[in-house]
């Protein structure tokens, strides 16, 4: 009985020991913190996730929807996972992007996206600490980041990284709303962290602020509403009524995010994980909408906006200029109500109407006579 009493403690002392050096190793390789969940969630996180696919709430995010399954069982991305290591890297800015939504000349991009996409240095890093793990430890081991089917903020709040805000992103007593996630899951059985507490209490500035109305209630979003959803992930033209809130957002939005209190309590990193350009706060939308194809894939060459393509990009940016008041930008309107897309053409359209509309009107007859584009032709009849 004592040497089995005594085989136990030597069992719990190596696994408390490893958890500390794999802390260790996490901090190293760049990661902020680091907690472990079980591989479960809570069935109302399930319930939830169903019924946002089911009232069509994620709009043309399909892989959503087609790999639901793999997101309510972990199991089923890894038949042997018994604990999942989360892990966080905060990129708190060093400015609240919200000052800028004023300045009306300049685009305002996502503060994760100003900087090289971080897919490839957490995917990089989280391979360097499974395979630590598995040379040390042994198991088996996967890893994953935003683009698997897992639902990482359930289960970042379930390791207790920080709790999901009623702007449903993760909120960080350390990091404010700050954090990219990864993720590894392992065969190897650790101790459980204590699932965090959500400490939101009356607040609700991040619903209050929000400029399309997205959120239907504390904790739900109609993400077909939200401007970060529009503006990276929406392929189409984006509906008249949003295009006044979108304001001088040409890629995303941080609002909910950055209005959070809980930010305070949060430090820009000394090494800046994403490498942010400075120069993208000092370009104008006259510089962004110059971009052809080739300029555009060589500018964000490294940039997670290069994966919506130039005509995307181009339609962000005619909406901001659209709401600029900057009649003297109708010189850079004009090139593109020739422009080879459609998106392109119909935003310019838009875009000319709201600042110059007599000048729009005068020009109307040679475009429309030429255009054969239902959506382009459209645009066109509401310049009266």
């Amino acid at each position: 009985m004592i040497l089995k009493k005594i085989g136990i403690e030597a069992i719990l002392k190596s696994h408390i020991n490893l958890k500390l050096e794999l802390i260790k190793k996490a901090k190293e390789f760049g990661f902020d913190d680091i907690k472990i969940s079980k591989p479960d969630l809570p069935n109302h996180v399930s319930n939830n996730y169903l019924e946002f696919i089911q009232k069509g709430l994620h709009g043309e995010m399909n892989w959503l929807k087609n790999r639901a399954d793999y997101r309510l069982d972990s199991r089923l991305l890894m038949e042997d996972v018994r604990s999942i290591i989360m892990l966080a890297v905060n990129y708190t800015p060093e400015k609240n992007p919200i000052d800028l939504i004023e300045q009306k000349e300049r685009g305002l991009i996502s503060v994760y996206a100003q900087g090289i996409d971080y897919h490839v240095f957490i995917k990089k890093n989280l391979k360097k600490l499974a395979s630590w793990l598995k040379l040390n430890a042994g198991g088996n081991v996967k890893v994953f980041l935003d683009t698997a089917p897992v639902l990482e903020k359930p289960f970042a709040q379930n390791s207790g990284l920080g709790w999901q805000g009623k702007h449903t992103n993760l909120v960080s007593k350390k990091f404010g709303s700050w954090m990219f996630l990864g993720e590894i899951f392992t065969s190897l059985e650790f101790e459980i962290d204590i699932p965090e507490q959500d400490h939101c209490g009356t607040c609700s500035r991040c619903l209050d602020i929000c400029p399309t109305n997205a959120f239907i209630d504390p904790y739900k979003i109609d993400a077909r509403k939200c401007i970060s959803y529009l503006t990276i992930e929406y392929k189409g033209h984006i509906p008249l009524k949003f295009r006044k809130p979108i304001g001088n957002r040409i890629y995303g939005c941080d609002d909910c995010l950055a209005v959070c209190p809980w930010n305070k309590f949060s430090v820009a990193p000394q090494d800046d994980p994403i490498s942010i350009r400075k120069e993208l706060e000092e370009m104008y939308l006259k510089d962004f909408i110059c971009f052809d194809d080739t300029y555009f894939r060589k500018y964000f060459s490294k940039s997670p906006i290069k994966r919506i393509g130039r005509n995307r990009f181009i339609r962000n940016v005619l909406i901001a200029i659209g709401n600029s008041e900057k009649k003297d930008l109708v010189e850079n309107i004009l090139p593109l109500l020739s422009d080879t897309s459609n998106l392109v053409r119909a935003m310019s359209v838009w875009a000319l109407g709201e600042l110059d509309l007599l000048e729009a009107k005068k020009v109307k007859p040679h475009y429309i006579k030429k255009e054969t584009d239902q959506y382009v032709l459209s645009e066109w009849m509401a310049i009266k």
